[in-house]
């Protein structure tokens, strides 16, 4: 098959999708409380009542010492009044960008409900012990990942990483509160949070808080 039919395979396949063939809740931004969490922790419980698939992931955007943006997905580890919370190794690729630019942005998208939600701000590293907790009170798995190391460096071969990987299972598993340095709990405190509901004849309602001197601002966005 030569590029040109590739690329018209391609082209027809992307615009036979569709968006939301479901019922969609409505959302009635004058019923929005004055500050973001109350919505989010709504929205979130929503989700998971409506089936949405791991509504627990998230996109999460940061930028290099040259300004250079990064994405990649990753899973909220908690939200409330001092942030929304994420984790990884100081050294892997996002724990380097974060110490250089300790700024980052998140992205939901429930698309069970047609809903997105977007955070940006300054990001701050939780205490060692909370870091450790909530890394212990999570899975075998999460541990032994954890405990294999080495994000984002170059892996010479898979069987180093199966060998890796054996070995950091039988440690978690011998030891579930072996401590781990470098694994580190981030939050980020929003500056800016906006709530996307969609709707079926494009009138997508946003909402937008902004946080100002004197508490959140709330405000409606053209969609």
């Amino acid at each position: 098959m030569s590029a040109a039919d590739t690329s018209s395979e391609f082209t027809g396949l992307l615009r036979s999708q569709r968006v939301w063939d479901t019922e969609l809740p409505s959302f009635d931004p004058g019923a929005a409380p004055g500050e973001p969490l109350p919505l989010f922790v709504r929205w979130f419980a929503e989700a998971v009542a409506a089936g949405q698939t791991e509504p627990h992931t998230m996109s999460l955007a940061t930028a290099d010492a040259d300004g250079l943006p990064d994405i990649r997905t990753v899973m909220l580890h908690g939200a409330d009044a001092e942030g929304w919370s994420f984790a990884t190794h100081t050294t892997s690729r996002k724990g380097r960008q974060l110490a250089a630019r300790p700024y980052a942005a998140l992205g939901f998208y429930w698309p069970a409900q047609g809903r997105q939600i977007r955070l940006r701000g300054p990001v701050t590293v939780a205490p060692v012990q909370e870091a450790q907790a909530d890394l212990h009170a999570r899975s075998t798995g999460a541990l032994a990942a954890a405990l294999v190391g080495h994000q984002s460096e170059v892996l010479p071969s898979y069987e180093e990483l199966e060998r890796a990987s054996n070995a950091a299972w039988t440690h978690a598993e011998r030891e579930p509160d072996a401590p781990v340095p470098t694994w580190t709990l981030y939050r980020l405190h929003p500056q800016e949070a906006e709530f996307f509901q969609g709707d079926t004849h494009r009138r997508h309602v946003r909402v937008n808080y902004r946080r100002t001197s004197g508490g959140w601002l709330k405000e409606l966005l053209w969609p």
